[in-house]
């Protein structure tokens, strides 16, 4: 007979991503809001807003699934200049990226994307995908704006 591991329910899961997330912002000064999607939304959803350096606001998304949590944060618009090379430096940088990936998404925006298994979801992973996320858009921004609208940094 083998040990079958039930993770939490979905409201354990809401619950406790609701908490951690607040306990993240306590203190912190970069976050400046977290907020939960609309209720009639069919899965939970959460952005948490920060403060970036390099981008003004990094808003992040969460998406509680049934079976992982869906993470998305918007980059960049469709660039006006230099699109293969925008969307080359991307893809170069995923190559370093660990648990998310940069992807072309409506509009031809750049994201930040990726998921993480409900059974390995715990305060510490959640930590870990902010402060990546985070770190990845304040490293990548710069060089990807400056060859997305070169002409207006002339």
């Amino acid at each position: 007979m083998s040990d079958y591991y039930l993770p939490p329910s979905l409201q354990e899961c809401e619950a406790s991503i609701d908490e951690w997330l607040r306990g993240f912002a306590a203190g912190n000064e970069l976050f400046e809001a977290i907020d939960r999607g609309e209720p009639d939304e069919p899965e939970p959803r959460w952005y948490v807003r920060l403060r970036g350096e390099e981008k003004e606001h990094i808003t992040l998304w969460f998406t509680l699934g049934q079976r992982t949590l869906r993470f998305e944060v918007y980059v960049l618009p469709a660039p006006q200049e230099n699109a293969a090379a925008v969307y080359e430096l991307a893809l170069r940088r995923n190559d370093k990226l660990v648990g998310a990936h940069f992807a072309i998404g409506v509009e031809d925006a750049i994201f930040l994307r990726g998921e993480l298994p409900l059974t390995s979801l715990n305060e510490a992973e959640l930590d870990r995908i902010v402060g990546s996320l985070y770190t990845y858009v304040e490293q990548s921004f710069p060089a990807m704006i400056r060859l997305a609208f070169a002409s207006k940094f002339q």
